[in-house]
C-alpha cells in the first residue's frame, strides 16, 4: 500500500499488517488475560496524557514560546506507537506479544510540526472543544470496535484468521482516534481531522 506525501495526506497515519498467515488460536482464546499485563503498563504510562498533564506544558510551549521541542514531540510519538501494538493485541489484531520498542505490525507516521510556522499559538486553548464531535462520533464507533472484537474473537478461535472486513473497521477507528489525539492532546496540527476510517 502507498502513503501519499506528508504535504497531502494528513500529519498523523496508521497502518497496521493484516496477519496473512493463522493466528495463534490458543493465545487469541485467552487474550483477555494475556494482555493485562501489557494493558497496565499502557495505563500506568499513558496516565499524563489521558489526564491533560502532558497536554497543558505542550500547549503553554506553543502559546508562549511557540515552540514544540523535539523530544517531548519523539516522546509523545513512540509512546502514542506503544499504546497502539498494547491494544492491537487486545483487539486481536496481531498474535505477537507487543514490544515496547520494535514497529512489529504497527506503522503510526506523525510529521514534525515548524511551531513557528505550522501551528497557531491560541488554537491549543480550544482544540479539545473543536474535537467533540469527534469524540461523540468515537465513542459510538468503539462499541462497534467492541462488538467487532467479540466477533472476530470466535472466527479466530474456530478459523485462526481475523476477518477481513471486520480488521479493516477495528484498524480504521484506531486511526481515526489517532488522528484527534495527535490534532486535541499532542497537538502536532492544526489541520481539523478528516471525518473517516479510510487513510
Amino acid at each position: 500500500m502507498t502513503i501519499a506525501t506528508a504535504s497531502t495526506s494528513y500529519p498523523v497515519r496508521l497502518e497496521i499488517d493484516y496477519p496473512d498467515r493463522e493466528l495463534n488460536r490458543a493465545t487469541s482464546a485467552l487474550r483477555a488475560f494475556t494482555a493485562l499485563p501489557i494493558m497496565v503498563v499502557v495505563c500506568l504510562v499513558s496516565w499524563g496524557r489521558s489526564s491533560g498533564l502532558l497536554t497543558l506544558p505542550v500547549g503553554l510551549m506553543l502559546l508562549f514560546r511557540r515552540k514544540y521541542p523535539r523530544w517531548w514531540f519523539d516522546w509523545h510519538v513512540e509512546l502514542k506507537r506503544f499504546e497502539t501494538r498494547a491494544f492491537s493485541y487486545a483487539l486481536l489484531l496481531d498474535d505477537r506479544y507487543p514490544s515496547t520498542e520494535l514497529e512489529q505490525g504497527v506503522h503510526l507516521t506523525v510529521d514534525y510540526p515548524d511551531a513557528e510556522r505550522d501551528l497557531n499559538r491560541w488554537l491549543p486553548l480550544v482544540k479539545w472543544f473543536l474535537a467533540i464531535p469527534h469524540y461523540l462520533i468515537l465513542a459510538v464507533l468503539m462499541v462497534g470496535v467492541i462488538l467487532a472484537s467479540i466477533g472476530a474473537w470466535f472466527v479466530v478461535v474456530f478459523t485462526g484468521r481475523y476477518p477481513h472486513r471486520l480488521f479493516g473497521y477495528v484498524v480504521g477507528v484506531l486511526r481515526w482516534e489517532s488522528r484527534v489525539e495527535g490534532y486535541a492532546f499532542t497537538l502536532v496540527t492544526d489541520r481539523y481531522p478528516p471525518f473517516r476510517l479510510a487513510p
